[in-house]
């Protein structure tokens, strides 16, 4: 609830302290574990590029000068390898930047933004920021449904925000269905494609929505260097219509992106040799540690990202909450999830082939006792 306002200190405005803050994962261990596995924030067990940490080395002694408040050239690499106009991009301080300055531009007060029952727990937080009201839809199957989407939008609502693929169940809704849910929202609603984990997707029917915002006025598109390695540095970047680049421009810092970033970002981007092992390792892992952990008796919900959600049983030996103690104690941190509407399930990162196997190894021995 609110704090009452009072005269003896500044007070923040109504509706800030009814905000739920972000937990991320943990990343420690209890003391005497001699080894960690940080399986916790869906981060790339190969690392960054070499050439990502080389050029970020470069920018050391150069440290006293702005960056590019435009980041031009990050921009141009970005373009380059995905085929895009540069203008119709703009970056930041990771995708999470973005979401937020869409709803505090395109939100006001009252207004209302959609999102899934499951979605990134940010956008709730953005939305209440802006002082409007999320407007939380149920999912079927742990997946987005785009009937009860429409179904929840009203003269009020002006944004939709679609992970896709979703954190942390790893669901994705195929592109005819994101084209179907596009072509049932009215033109002044804004639809949000929150592609951090696009990279990873190997599906004939999945887009990450270039086409889509090339072709509308109410569409953009938000991606990440994070999974692929640069989780560190905060690198975002939204392709959308000039004229949403227009309104972002005008409200972004000045110098969102620092030149560190710029620099990894450019060659990180560049180098795809390091993206497609990134993506490769995790296509093997990700079917693997799915089948191993199914073979155990734990449900796992079908991913494309470089994660996975499992669920637990539900007596209390060896619930979700017991095997993260469990875990933990022998080095593996996986994420708790109750705050997504899964209190008895655990999300891992696809690690290294040493985390992957021991996780499996140590949840086998977990199950039997």
């Amino acid at each position: 609830m609110n704090q009452p306002s009072d005269q003896t200190r500044p007070t923040p405005r109504a509706g800030i302290m009814d905000i739920e803050a972000y937990v991320p994962g943990k990343s420690t261990a209890p003391a005497g574990v001699a080894k960690i596995h940080k399986l916790s924030s869906n981060e790339n067990p190969l690392g960054p590029s070499p050439t990502a940490i080389e050029a970020a080395r470069d920018v050391a002694a150069k440290l006293d000068i702005y960056p590019d408040g435009t980041a031009k050239r990050l921009r141009e690499a970005i373009a380059e390898v995905h085929g895009l106009n540069p203008a119709n991009i703009v970056c930041s301080n990771g995708s999470d930047e973005i979401l937020g300055l869409l709803a505090q531009t395109y939100l006001a007060p009252g207004d209302e933004a959609v999102i899934t029952e499951h979605g990134f727990m940010v956008y709730k937080i953005y939305i209440q920021s802006a002082g409007a009201v999320p407007v939380s839809v149920k999912e079927t199957n742990e997946r987005a449904d785009v009937d009860a989407i429409l179904a929840a939008v009203t003269p009020r609502t002006r944004i939709i925000f679609l992970a896709n693929p979703n954190n942390p169940t790893g669901t994705y809704l195929p592109f005819q269905e994101v084209r179907r849910l596009h072509a049932g929202l009215p033109r002044n609603v804004l639809l949000v494609l929150d592609g951090a984990y696009a990279e990873y997707v190997r599906r004939n029917d999945y887009e990450a929505g270039v086409e889509l915002v090339a072709g509308a006025e109410n569409v953009v598109m938000t991606r990440t260097f994070s999974k692929l390695g640069l989780g560190g540095a905060r690198i975002g970047w939204m392709y959308a219509p000039m004229h949403i680049i227009d309104a972002i421009n005008r409200v972004r810092g000045p110098f969102n992106v620092n030149a560190t970033a710029i620099e990894a970002g450019i060659a990180a981007i560049r180098d795809r040799a390091h993206v497609e092992r990134s993506v490769a390792h995790n296509e093997t892992w990700l079917r693997w540690v799915s089948e191993e952990l199914t073979k155990l008796g734990l449900r796992v919900t079908p991913s494309v990202g470089n994660f996975v959600l499992i669920h637990f049983p539900e007596d209390q030996k060896h619930s979700a909450a017991a095997a993260d103690d469990y875990l933990s104690t022998r080095g593996y941190i996986l994420r708790r999830v109750s705050g997504y509407g899964f209190p008895n399930a655990l999300r891992m990162s696809i690690g290294t082939e040493e985390a992957n196997r021991g996780v499996v190894a140590a949840l086998t021995t977990f199950l039997k006792s």
